[in-house]
């Protein structure tokens, strides 16, 4: 019974190394274990919310349109044309953005089947309003692991 445990924890590690093996060279400043659960967990509680712009395509209007948030980009994406010119977005409209290992963890997390390449977590619906009490509880959880991400790029440069 022992064994069993521990097959599923090799087998795990393998698909972490994997995940580790398929990243695009340019995914820094790149989450941690601890930060990535964190992460997913802001983005599962945005799109409940619906704070969420999944893709490329919306995330690139959404930042040009002068909406802030947090973005949230897929290291294994291929090929890495598709997504370059993001991070370049983000740091000419002020906006934090970190990479995950994973674009199928991360659409996972958005609420959607299909794989997604980047997400912008926003602080508050693009319509209609949120209840004082969930408002608070995104922003507590959004400005926390704001405060982890610029932490982690500070270190980088």
């Amino acid at each position: 019974m022992g064994s069993d445990s521990e097959t599923e924890k090799s087998a795990q590690k393998d698909k972490e190394k994997k995940k580790l093996l398929a990243l695009a060279p340019i995914a820094k400043p790149l989450a941690g274990k601890k930060l990535n659960k964190r992460i997913f967990k802001l983005v599962r509680r945005a799109a409940g919310h619906k704070c969420l712009k999944r893709g490329v395509k919306e995330v690139v209007k959404s930042i040009r349109r002068g909406n802030k948030g947090l973005c949230i980009i897929a290291g294994n994406i291929s090929p890495i044309d598709v997504i370059t010119h993001v991070p370049i977005l983000c740091e000419e409209s002020d906006i934090p953005y970190i990479y995950v290992p994973s674009k199928e963890d991360l659409a996972n997390a958005g609420a959607t089947k299909r794989p997604t390449c980047c997400v912008l977590v926003l602080t508050k619906p693009t319509k209609g309003e949120l209840a004082q009490e969930e408002q608070e509880k995104l922003k507590s959880d959004y400005d926390q692991v704001v405060s982890d991400v610029s932490e982690l790029a500070s270190s980088m440069f």
